[in-house]
């Protein structure tokens, strides 16, 4: 559960957001004071009224009243609009940087931010949460400010008619900040229990979506209907809670205190209308001032619980902006990689700090040649991928890149002369044009070039729109095939120094195999090569291959001298074979 203390600091960093945009909340606190005047005078015009020219009947004091009154009330309106106009400008103007801010980090942040933190929670930090402040900014803001202003001016009016009569109002002020005070206690975890679950909400859409063929292919959706059910019924359970909370201390309690302060001015003047000096018209402003002094409180106590769930929501949007768990860092002394040669001295890894997935890794490939991993699941293979391509950092051991420490050379160097290719290749939505090129400075001729190197011009220029036919998300409309050739093309654009092979040809059926692997050749020739292997049918031609098993190179060899070994290669082999002969 958020401290006070911690709240207030919250909501002292919107601020730091919200300023720089001080000439429009300055305009909107020029506005509620207009408001807050005309709301106050108004009153005591009637009062004046009432005390003064009622007796006389529709004289031309009378008019001149209703007119001001009807002005008072134009102007009010027009200010309160303008007002909420200008505070939702700033509350729109800094949720859009907040989101820019959370958007600009989550960018920077290292690979294992992802491997924990479900899709779906992201964006709901993004989304929900980032609209829980605009919503701060907007409503409670403006209204916090508003009735606070006319708390204040209203207090004084009051003062200024009758101190007696005012301190008799004031005794209810204790039991106001006491109900309030109970709300947060008894609702500060209700709401953040429920934003919670809003967030897993959004996880399990995100995953249902995504996987949507695998839950019908395997006729799970009565499953997930019931996990989703489960976890949209607890956030129903919450909101419930609070609602009740906020039923229970909230607005009806303003409302009965409400009705109690009339009850004892009206008391009040009751007992003492023969000796006191009381007139009608006092007794009228009187009665307006309880509202206005009590209208401010029901709408903020009404709004705490926006303001709670928004200080809640900001603090969760806070705590993605300051995240520092970045991906490794470069010492960039401005290198550049002229061949690609690639050496491991004696690299050891562990994700969790605790067991090793990497034990003493040491190999070398030089320029042209190719280098293949295989083994068995958990066996290492992804992780030498994942500290090569700094996507995670390790502290034993050296890589190296043309003799040089691999933290020596910049990011930007690093990932303009590597390609990496996965297993199964994203698109983006798009064109095939846009896909290939990457929002790079590639023109379309090279696009194409791209594209004829890797042979997939032949499928591209059957499409109805060439290299402008329209991609949907992730690339669905094409075969597993179609979309790895796009993959070739976008990295060979490029035209990387080194290459990453993460199991490339592991999804492609044996027919698209053939264009794949004489692809996967060309695109070798002249470049480091890494790769990760499933099928050991395309890799026989690497100068060396390594197995792994359980972080450790166990055998080392051309795809002859592992088969002469009779080792765990030779299994791998044999069973493979076997396979593709049923």
């Amino acid at each position: 559960m958020a401290t006070k203390k911690k709240q207030s600091g919250v909501f002292h960093r919107l601020l730091t957001y919200a300023i720089k945009y001080k000439w429009n909340m300055l305009s909107g606190f020029l506005f509620v004071l207009v408001t807050t005047a005309v709301t106050t005078g108004n009153t005591l015009l009637i009062r004046y009224y009432i005390d003064n020219h009622i007796k006389d009947g529709l004289t031309r004091i009378a008019f001149v009243v209703l007119a001001l009154n009807f002005g008072m009330v134009i102007v009010r309106a027009v200010t309160s609009y303008l007002s909420e106009y200008l505070f939702a400008k700033v509350a729109y103007a800094t949720v859009r940087d907040l989101r820019q801010a959370a958007f600009d980090n989550i960018q920077d942040l290292g690979m294992a931010y992802f491997d924990q933190t479900p899709a779906g929670a992201i964006v709901s930090r993004l989304t929900n949460d980032t609209q829980a402040v605009a919503d701060m900014f907007a409503t409670v803001f403006s209204s916090f400010m508003k009735s606070a202003f006319i708390f204040v001016a209203t207090l004084m009016a009051m003062f200024s008619l009758s101190w007696q009569l005012t301190l008799l109002v004031l005794l209810f002020l204790p039991v106001i900040w006491g109900s309030v005070a109970l709300y947060r206690y008894y609702s500060q975890e209700l709401v953040a229990m429920t934003r919670s679950k809003l967030s897993e909400i959004n996880v399990k859409l995100s995953e249902s979506i995504e996987g949507m063929r695998i839950i019908q292919a395997f006729r799970q959706e009565e499953r997930l209907s019931q996990e989703f059910e489960d976890i949209n019924g607890e956030h129903m359970v919450y909101a419930n809670r609070s609602i009740n909370v906020n039923s229970f201390f909230l607005r009806p309690a303003m409302s009965l205190l409400k009705i109690l302060a009339y009850a004892l001015i009206l008391t009040y003047f009751g007992l003492n209308w023969q000796t006191s000096t009381f007139s009608a018209g006092l007794i009228y402003a009187f009665i307006q001032y309880v509202s206005q002094l009590f209208d401010p409180l029901i709408e903020v106590t009404q709004n705490y619980a926006t303001l709670q769930t928004s200080m809640i929501a900001a603090n969760r949007v806070f705590e993605m902006i300051d995240r520092e768990d970045y991906e490794p860092s470069q010492i960039n002394q401005n290198l550049t990689i002229t061949r690609g040669d690639v050496e491991f001295k004696n690299v050891s890894f562990s994700y969790d700090g605790k067991k090793d997935v990497l034990k003493n890794i040491s190999f070398k490939v030089n320029k042209g040649e190719t280098i293949a991993f295989v083994g068995s699941t958990g066996s290492g293979k992804s992780s030498i991928i994942n500290l090569f391509m700094r996507f995670y950092e390790y502290s034993r051991g050296q890589i190296l890149i043309d003799g040089q420490d691999i933290k020596n050379y910049s990011q930007q160097e690093l990932r303009q002369q590597t390609g990496l290719v996965l297993q199964d290749p994203f698109l983006y939505h798009g064109t095939i044009a846009s896909n290939i090129q990457m929002y790079q400075e590639i023109s379309r001729q090279e696009v194409e070039d791209a594209a004829r190197f890797v042979d997939a011009h032949g499928f591209i220029a059957a499409l109805p729109q060439g290299y402008d036919n329209p991609v949907t998300e992730r690339g669905t409309t094409y075969s597993s095939g179609q979309r790895q050739l796009l993959a070739f093309a976008r990295t060979m654009a490029t035209e990387p120094k080194i290459l990453i092979l993460d199991e490339a040809t592991a999804n492609i059926d044996s027919e698209t195999e053939e264009i794949i692997q004489n692809s996967l050749r060309k695109m070798r020739q002249g470049r480091t090569t890494i790769a990760i292997a499933h099928r050991l049918s395309t890799i026989q031609d690497a100068n060396c291959i390594y197995v792994l098993d359980k972080g450790e190179i166990i055998e080392a060899g051309t795809h002859e001298e592992l088969l002469a070994l009779n080792g765990t290669y030779h299994k791998m082999y044999q069973l493979q074979a076997g396979m593709m002969a049923k």
